[in-house]
């Protein structure tokens, strides 16, 4: 491994609180979506619109540390977290916060650690997604329709993913930047070079 794919103190801490943050955060989504049930009754399938947020954190690590392995650090050590704080679905929510970090560094890969813009953030989002879709596909969702609700759902989800994480990770990651909180990192350094 080079210099510059080694972790350094400030990347793990700001992993770590990302994670923690997005823990957090997925402990209080995951009281919404059961909360917003009744309103997509019309169609269920449809509430993979509002999945994406469990998605975040894969992204906006990766954006952020820019390192192999920030995507599913991010990812598993907030679905650990929202494991612990009580989440609905126990401790299946850790393999789910493994095989979405996955999904997401696979994109990162994909530009080799190398691009970290756009259209690396919403190929991040949707590989999360489709990693997301793939595991409720067989998981969650196995015993319902195939037609009328399981390709529903696994699109929605990775429409969900690539707009919500990954567009919204990048803006996120922007936002941050420009706050000059991410100055010790590549992303606050290409907002002080504009």
């Amino acid at each position: 491994m080079d210099n510059g794919s080694r972790w350094r103190t400030i990347d793990i801490v700001v992993a770590s609180v990302i994670a923690v943050a997005f823990g957090v955060i997925f402990w209080a989504w995951n009281l919404v979506w059961s909360a917003t049930e009744p309103a997509f009754a019309f169609f269920p399938p449809a509430q993979a619109l509002i999945y994406g947020i469990w998605l975040v954190p894969a992204v906006l690590g990766g954006l952020v540390i820019r390192k192999p392995g920030a995507s599913l650090y991010c990812e598993l050590v907030a679905a650990i977290l929202s494991a612990l704080l009580g989440s609905q679905w126990a401790s299946i929510t850790i393999v789910q916060g493994l095989l979405q970090g996955v999904g997401a560094e696979l994109a990162f890969a994909a530009f080799r650690y190398r691009s970290f813009r756009l259209p690396a953030a919403v190929l991040a989002g949707a590989l999360t997604g489709l990693s997301a879709a793939i595991f409720d596909f067989v998981y969650w969702n196995k015993a319902y329709d195939l037609d009328s609700y399981r390709l529903p759902y696994a699109l929605l989800t990775i429409v969900s993913a690539t707009i919500v994480a990954g567009v919204g990770g990048w803006a996120l990651t922007r936002s941050l930047a420009n706050t000059g909180v991410l100055d010790r990192f590549p992303a606050g350094r290409e907002r002080a070079a504009i």
